[in-house]
């Protein structure tokens, strides 16, 4: 299946493209800047994707939905992205940001990621935005390295606006090794006046919908 679990009963594979990010009293729209190719290079690329929470979908079609915003391998490049994006508090009900690795997708079935999980956090609405920054500015300046196992990676990172509370997940890429990490801890040290409503791991295989086709 997908990477968030898909929620409500409405919408349809073409949703992805036709609804709109954003509000409509909201001006701010994608731009894909080329202009910083030269700059401080980050330690690999880092792929923006967005997606559409919809019920139903089996694996192949979540990926066919899938809308890739932008490859980022410097710090200027990522700014460049980040900063011409909604951010992650204007968006929309259902919608979803995620910051994968190299240009890995954010599917559970990704033989890159089949054999990992995720950390998750749920939290309030008015301290997504701020979550969402300090966790992508950490995936990509490499923090959580010395908060994983040596065997095992963060390798994505997103963050899932839902009707309540949303939802930020760390992905890793070996769910074994998840009990050693210290992931969770190094995020509330990014925020320590944050209080999360809830947070545990779940590996990607133990999803009732792994795999469903």
């Amino acid at each position: 299946m997908a990477a968030t679990e898909c929620e409500g009963k409405d919408g349809t594979s073409a949703d992805l493209l036709k609804t709109p990010v954003l509000s409509d009293d909201d001006s701010k729209t994608t731009e894909r800047n080329e202009e910083f190719e030269d700059g401080i290079p980050l330690q690999t690329p880092w792929t923006f994707w967005l997606d559409k929470a919809i019920p139903g979908t089996t694996a192949e079609e979540y990926k066919a939905n899938l809308q890739k915003i932008y490859t980022v391998n410097t710090v200027q490049n990522f700014w460049a992205v980040f900063n011409n994006i909604p951010n992650a508090g204007d968006m929309q009900v259902k919608y979803s940001y995620h910051l994968m690795r190299d240009e890995r997708y954010p599917l559970w079935e990704d033989k890159l990621n089949q054999k990992g999980g995720t950390w998750r956090l749920k939290c309030h609405k008015s301290d997504t935005e701020r979550v969402w920054k300090e966790v992508v500015l950490a995936a990509i300046g490499e923090q959580f390295t010395a908060h994983v196992d040596k065997d095992d990676e963060v390798c994505g990172v997103t963050v899932s606006i839902r009707d309540r509370e949303d939802l930020i997940q760390i992905w890793n890429i070996n769910a074994l090794l998840g009990p050693r990490a210290t992931v969770l801890q190094k995020v509330y040290s990014l925020v320590p006046n944050v209080k999360f409503l809830g947070e545990f791991y779940k590996a990607h295989q133990s999803h009732h919908a792994y795999g469903r086709h």
